[in-house]
């Protein structure tokens, strides 16, 4: 059933959209012009053309994105909005030349197009939202469930919420301790491990949300735990204390559950994570069209500055772990890390002259609009690392994994802020402006960080056209 709700909610989409398109001729052709309503070819390309684009506007608002968890309330929000936008993009490129008596028939045209599509669409959307909800209720549909934490604390969490006569939906896959010793659960859900097997048991029972069965106060603990799991996809929820509940970070969604504060991970309204992706790809393209002569001198360059080859590949960690082959200019002689993986310095001897000049400029950095285009990083996000010092990072700041749940980036809020890091103590105090980001990111934050790149850029080159004029100086001097 939960796999064809996006299913049903597009089909059902698209036919409020053919509705209130037709609904709106017959209203033009009946009330406006008093004509009889006939079948015109711009009534049949509409037909085809305006679902598509509610369509869009849906997929980009992220309407179906895990519609199984859809309340009324989000619905109302979702589709008032939707009909808003989409009723005067349309409207203002579809109608607003077509001849009328009146300004007061745009108007009333226009009301009548919103109140067809809005009243139509809300209506079966809560149709829909109604029956899955009542079957959550009746434990017909649920959510696997994971419960960490083998206490008194979790026994009495676990009975919560299994006693509800409305269910919230939560299908206990097992349980997984804190301590090896607590295991009051036992006779109630599998037992599947220690908390040390986390991620194997998430793989394996591939839950969909997690109970900590520990208070919001024992923060490290929280942490360790919430830091590894590197899955956006995963509900995470904990048991909130008092200044949790005063300060309004508890979340309430549904007025029949147990007490639980949800983990947000992203703040960023799906549309926004939509339209992020649109734009990365797009001038990412964009980019690298512009960019081609500079790609092919930046690529002379770097064969002339050294033996090697121009473009440097390596092996980084993206988006939940998965690894994959970020693309820069080669600013460093080639087999710089024989001896193993070794971080740059600003007076690296390893680096060449060209390759200087380049990582003062980010230069080096161009070809990952390459790894933007496949998908495998963002224009802003945090910086993708080797798995070697991020196991390294891990085992002083666990919440370093938690940067793993979103794309890595061209640029970043750290590398803004901070720069390059030379040691381990150094990408930990980065570390820290990169969690801000992934705590507060918004479109509008990621253009920040974009200006401010380009402005860091634009002062290296005033200070890079310096340094060679000094050198200038120096060498003119000698002789």
């Amino acid at each position: 059933m939960r796999r064809i709700l996006p299913t049903i909610y597009i089909l059902f989409d698209w036919l409020t959209a053919m509705f209130s398109w037709v609904l709106l001729f017959y209203y033009r052709k009946t009330e406006i012009e008093k004509t009889e309503f006939e079948i015109t070819s711009t009534l049949l390309i509409g037909l085809f053309v305006i679902p598509i684009l509610w369509i869009g506007l849906y997929l980009l608002q992220g309407t179906y994105s895990n519609v199984s968890r859809l309340y009324r309330m989000k619905v109302l929000n979702l589709t008032i909005f939707a009909s808003i936008f989409g009723g005067f993009a349309v409207f203002f490129t579809l109608l607003l030349d077509d001849k009328i008596n009146t300004y007061k028939d745009y108007y009333t045209l226009f009301t009548v197009f919103f109140l067809g599509h809005f009243l139509t669409t809300l209506f079966i959307r809560f149709v829909l939202v109604t029956y899955v909800i009542k079957r959550i209720h009746k434990s017909q549909i649920g959510f696997k469930t994971l419960l960490i934490g083998g206490s008194e604390k979790a026994v009495q969490i676990y009975s919560e919420i299994i006693s509800l006569e409305k269910s919230a939906g939560n299908q206990f896959v097992g349980f997984i301790n804190l301590n090896g010793i607590d295991k009051l659960l036992e006779d109630k859900i599998p037992y599947l491990g220690h908390v040390d097997q986390l991620e194997k048991v998430l793989k394996e029972t591939k839950a969909e949300e997690i109970i900590i069965a520990l208070e919001s106060t024992e923060h490290e603990r929280l942490k360790s735990i919430i830091s590894r799991v590197n899955n956006e996809n995963i509900r995470i929820k904990v048991l909130p204390d008092m200044y949790d509940i005063l300060s309004g970070s508890v979340k309430l969604t549904n007025i029949f559950g147990v007490l639980l504060m949800d983990v947000q991970h992203d703040p960023m309204p799906d549309w926004q994570r939509y339209l992020k992706r649109i734009l990365d790809f797009s001038l990412s393209i964009l980019a690298v069209i512009i960019l081609i002569p500079f790609y092919i001198g930046l690529a002379i360059a770097v064969k002339i500055s050294s033996k090697g080859p121009i473009f440097f590949l390596q092996e980084r960690i993206g988006k939940g772990g998965s690894g994959f082959k970020i693309i820069k200019f080669r600013t460093m002689y080639q087999d710089s890390e024989k001896t193993g993986p070794q971080l740059s310095s600003s007076h690296d001897p390893r680096i060449t002259n060209v390759g200087r000049i380049m990582r003062k400029l980010r230069l080096d950095e161009l070809p990952q609009f390459m790894n933007v285009i496949m998908g495998q990083m963002s224009l802003v996000g945090p910086r993708p690392e080797r798995q070697f010092y991020i196991d390294k990072i891990a085992e002083q700041e666990p919440q370093f994994l938690e940067l793993t749940r979103v794309r890595p980036g061209i640029t970043s809020w750290g590398q803004v802020k901070y720069g390059y890091a030379e040691n381990v103590d150094q990408m930990i105090q980065r570390m820290k402006f990169d969690l801000l980001y992934l705590r507060n990111r918004t479109l509008a934050l990621d253009f920040k960080i974009m200006l401010y790149t380009v402005l860091i850029v634009i002062k290296a080159k005033s200070n890079i056209r310096k340094f060679i004029f000094i050198n200038k100086r120096v060498v003119l001097q000698s002789k």
